[in-house]
């Protein structure tokens, strides 16, 4: 009896052994994985360092990237692009007056009423069509005439469609496509982008195409200006807000523009400017420096794009791309351990993750981050993950949307430094930057990434009272516009009209 009982005990033993291995087997294999994706995690965060002295380092290469565009074409990565707009609206613009709007499969048909008192909310009516697809690569004539018929068409629905022909109208055009600007209101395109093919009209001045086909309609429209919609959000706030000195946009793709001296930009000298200043349109998507913390996701994602070593500003900071680069760490995750169970083929699949996405990962509050479960499953087919593993998908997309905001911060300081707005400019004997009086210096931003994303907007502004420190920055305010490629349009359209 004794001996069973010793051998019952034996064999529990062996038993509870053999199960505790087994436990501490799981538990040093799960340590393992847990440290294989903290490894991952961690040398994200170093390469996306954006500590201040950086950011410095990288407004200080801004400023001179622009210096270098202003002085030279091809002189910088920066194009610094003239837009022989010098007459910003301020508020007393008075009348009707028009926008078209061609960006893509569809373009947009406005008219904009101005009262000639500055007002928070200007009246409006906008209306979207879609163009052909024959139209799109057919000829000069059918693209420009399908455009004109269209604006005849909405300006006929005007009262009782009987003043078609009463009185000369202005009309602002935006023409979302690379163009040499000439004058304010023309300028050569130098090549299609999207689906448009239309072999005609490259070389030729695109706003006296449109302005043929209005007369061959029997539209008393003038073309006053030809814009860039960037140019067209700084009109926007300039409109509300005279002391609105530069515009941002941070959506999908990104660019600035702002308000330049005439005698700073040395590649146009003997230009005569009313005001003796310019908006230059820096195209500042396309700026580099190596003070800008890459990493390998970019290096990957720049050499896999369309176009590699180019724009590589914009994808570093854009919606375009920012979801792009969480999907590869999440990738690089999922082949280091097993933690998202068998690699989902979806999670190679470029841009399947959208940066709407990646907000509503970063912004999920909700105690089991439910949201982020139901992304990961939707969009990568990855169903049941553990809570300790979408926090770490969330600790990625702040990462990347950090490092976003505050490099996006670092060359908003860039433009300022540029133009002595920064704080730092005319500071002799001794003085600080806090005995300085600043001026009010207002920058226009448009965009969904700055506007819709809440804690892009708040990593942003934190960057800028970093750098500036906070009694400069206290004088800089950003203020979200809308509608630039439109409404701006009319805007310039009636700061250029013969009637103001």
């Amino acid at each position: 009896m004794g001996r069973v009982v010793v051998g019952v005990a034996v064999t529990v033993a062996v038993a509870t052994c053999a199960v505790a291995a087994v436990v501490v087997g799981r538990r040093v294999r799960s340590r393992r994985k847990w440290k294989k994706v903290a490894n991952v995690v961690r040398e994200l965060e170093e390469g996306c360092d954006t500590r201040v002295g950086r950011l410095r380092q990288v407004v200080d290469a801004m400023a001179v990237e622009m210096h270098a565009g202003l002085a030279s074409e091809g002189g910088s990565k920066l194009k610094m692009l003239l837009s022989f707009v010098d007459n910003l609206p301020n508020g007393t613009e008075k009348g009707t007056y028009y926008a078209l709007h061609l960006g893509g499969t569809n373009f947009r048909v406005l008219r904009v009423q101005l009262s000639g008192q500055p007002s928070s909310e200007l009246e409006h009516e906008v209306e979207r069509l879609p163009i052909p697809q024959h139209v799109m690569t057919s000829t000069s004539e059918d693209l420009f005439d399908f455009i004109a018929s269209s604006l005849k068409e909405f300006i006929a629905k005007e009262g009782d469609g009987s003043n078609i022909s009463q009185y000369r109208r202005e009309l602002g055009f935006t023409f979302s496509f690379p163009v040499k600007q000439m004058s304010v209101s023309s300028g050569i395109l130098i090549k299609w982008t999207k689906a448009f093919s239309i072999g005609d009209v490259v070389g030729r001045d695109v706003a006296a195409c449109l302005q043929e086909a209005l007369t061959r309609k029997g539209l008393d429209v003038r073309v006053a200006a030809l814009v860039n919609d960037t140019v067209g959000t700084l009109a926007v706030g300039h409109y509300h807000d005279p002391d609105t000195v530069a515009a941002i946009i941070i959506g999908t793709g990104t660019n600035a523009c702002y308000l330049e001296r005439i005698d700073a930009i040395i590649k146009c000298q003997g230009l005569l400017m009313t005001s003796g200043r310019m908006v230059v349109n820096m195209e500042w998507g396309n700026f580099w420096s190596s003070h800008l913390p890459r990493t390998s996701y970019d290096i990957d994602l720049d050499a896999e794009s369309p176009n590699p070593n180019d724009q590589g500003f914009e994808k570093m900071i854009s919606g375009m791309y920012l979801g792009d680069i969480v999907r590869r760490v999440i990738l690089k995750m999922s082949l280091e351990s097993d933690m998202f169970g068998p690699i989902s083929p979806k999670l190679s699949m470029p841009f399947i993750l959208r940066t709407p996405l990646i907000a509503a990962m970063h912004e999920d509050n909700s105690p089991d981050l439910r949201e982020v479960a139901r992304i990961l499953n939707e969009i990568f087919e990855i169903p049941d993950l553990p809570l300790k593993a979408r926090k770490i998908v969330v600790k990625v997309c702040d990462v990347v949307t950090r490092r976003a905001a505050r490099l996006a911060a670092a060359g908003i300081v860039g433009i300022l430094k540029k133009i002595g707005r920064d704080g730092s400019g005319g500071i002799t004997g001794g003085r600080s930057r806090s005995d300085m009086k600043m001026r009010r210096t207002v920058v226009a931003i448009e965009g969904g990434l700055y506007s819709k994303y809440a804690l892009f907007r708040e990593y942003l502004r934190e960057a800028l009272n970093e750098i500036l420190g906070e009694d400069i920055a206290k004088h800089v305010i950003l203020k979200v516009t809308q509608d630039g490629s439109g409404i701006g349009a009319a805007l310039l359209a009636a700061s250029y009209s013969y009637s103001s």
